[in-house]
């Protein structure tokens, strides 16, 4: 066999996405930024696609401007599913940009053009009606074998235009990108596990590991159907420059408890789900004292105080009487209406979980945070976060870390996260600089050009 030929065949074993789309993508909308031009130019010709674009770098704009062009290629009509009450401000941006864009409850209110419905009506839907579908926050299908990822799945498979944004692609679980893959129609979640991950037994999780010499395939792999960026430079656009204002995070220390159970219960390294939730409750006053006095101090300032559980949030009630909460037991229209109130500047001191409002909202308007409570998830950490620190936020980002006795494990699982995170950013990155052409990563056959000379003793032997 040649080197050529040899050269062939690796490269035939190579995989890579399909392109499902557009032969010819049409002029684009002025509006849009160079880097977000490229990604929906990417998705239109791909068909289905991963956009990967952190907060605040128009997410949004890409996805309508690719679901109206998907809509004119097949049926007319395009859905977007959201998470609570992002509805509505996918709706404003969209008549802002003169979309035909529209918030549905269900299919008799769907019409031409741009259809926007939250996660929660989906069974109110019909998929054959909407000729593409983009998930908004797509992280949605992060519950591996979840009956919401499933569904997703199972109703659009026969779509040929998908698509799938969010910021925060699997930020310590390689295998969401299987679940973004699956949903795209690209390959299945177990194969993609199969081909380029190795079980790691030796930890207690048994967690899916990368395999090394598999690792830069992968990633080119991911870079033939997703594009991601946490800055415009990252695809090529040097054109516009998003800098953020400093994020400030202060760690408070709760006044002292005499926590029940005692000998040292609490203050392990290693502390499980039920002992964690124990210190929580026992210090849930006083966590709420230490972020009442910061609220009094600023009191003029809008906060987001973020709780991890009910309880935190009634002990907020119970010090901060003004604040206003969104709890999960309230209908949506009540949800909505509180949230809009929040971002209109009515209500002033919003009490929430990151598990409710953490994703896609834009409060700019805020640059006060407080975690009473915090869970172990880095994603809705760094989500929540990036509701206020965000582009377009002009003032310094203060975030108030309130811990009590025993919590030291969740700031070092989700900093570990972090790093994880960071790492899978940075590989995606080099990735993609190689699919875009911007460095040649061909292997070139080694033909010789000079004679070398042979040393004299090997002559004599």
């Amino acid at each position: 066999m040649t080197a050529d030929a040899y050269l062939s065949f690796l490269a035939s074993k190579s995989v890579r996405a399909p392109l499902r789309g557009l032969e010819q993508v049409p002029p684009l909308a002025g509006h849009l930024f160079p880097f977000q031009a490229h990604c929906v130019d990417f998705a239109l010709r791909a068909g289905s696609a991963g956009i990967f674009l952190d907060t605040g770098l128009g997410k949004t704009a890409v996805e309508m401007e690719w679901c109206r062009h998907a809509a004119e290629a097949t049926n007319g009509r395009a859905l977007i599913l959201t998470p609570l009450a992002v509805a509505r401000q996918i709706e404003a941006e969209a008549k802002r940009w003169g979309y035909e864009a529209r918030v549905i409850r269900e299919q008799a209110d769907a019409g031409p053009g741009i259809n926007i419905c939250n996660y929660d009506r989906l069974d109110k839907l019909n998929a054959a009606a909407f000729g593409a579908v983009a998930l908004d926050e797509a992280s949605i299908l992060k519950s591996f074998g979840g009956r919401t990822s499933r569904a997703l799945i199972d109703m659009f498979r026969d779509h040929a235009y998908r698509l799938a944004a969010t910021a925060t692609p699997a930020p310590n679980d390689h295998m969401e990108l299987g679940q973004y893959a699956e949903f795209l129609g690209i390959m299945s979640s177990q194969e993609m596990l199969s081909r380029w991950f190795i079980n790691d037994t030796s930890t207690a999780s048994q967690e899916w590991r990368l395999k090394g010499h598999a690792e830069a395939d992968f990633w080119d792999w991911m870079a033939s159907w997703a594009r991601m960026a946490e800055k415009p430079a990252d695809l090529g656009d040097a054109s516009v420059s998003f800098d953020l204002p400093p994020l400030n995070v202060s760690r408070h220390r709760a006044k002292e408890t005499d926590l029940r159970g005692g000998e040292g219960l609490f203050a392990t390294v290693e502390m499980s789900a039920t002992k964690m939730h124990e210190v929580k409750r026992q210090t849930a006053d006083a966590r709420a004292d230490v972020v009442a006095g910061l609220v009094e101090v600023e009191a003029a300032e809008a906060w987001v105080i973020w709780v991890d559980t009910d309880y935190e949030a009634d002990a907020i009630k119970a010090v901060i009487p003004s604040a206003v909460e969104v709890r999960g037991s309230q209908s949506i229209e009540t949800k909505e209406a509180t949230l809009a109130a929040f971002a209109a500047g009515d209500v002033r001191h919003l009490i929430t979980k990151p598990s409710l409002t953490g994703f896609g909202l834009n409060w700019q308007h805020c640059a006060r945070m407080a975690y009473v409570g915090r869970s172990f998830s880095y994603e809705t950490y760094y989500q929540s976060v990036r509701r206020c620190w965000r582009f377009g936020q002009k003032r310094p980002v203060e975030v108030h870390l309130i811990v009590a006795e025993g919590e030291a494990e969740i700031g070092r699982v989700i900093a570990r996260k972090e790093s994880s995170h960071a790492s899978m950013k940075a590989s995606m990155r080099r990735a993609m600089v190689r699919a875009q052409g911007k460095r040649s990563e061909t292997k070139v056959a080694y033909k010789p050009t000079h004679d070398g000379r042979l040393p004299s003793w090997l002559f004599a032997a």
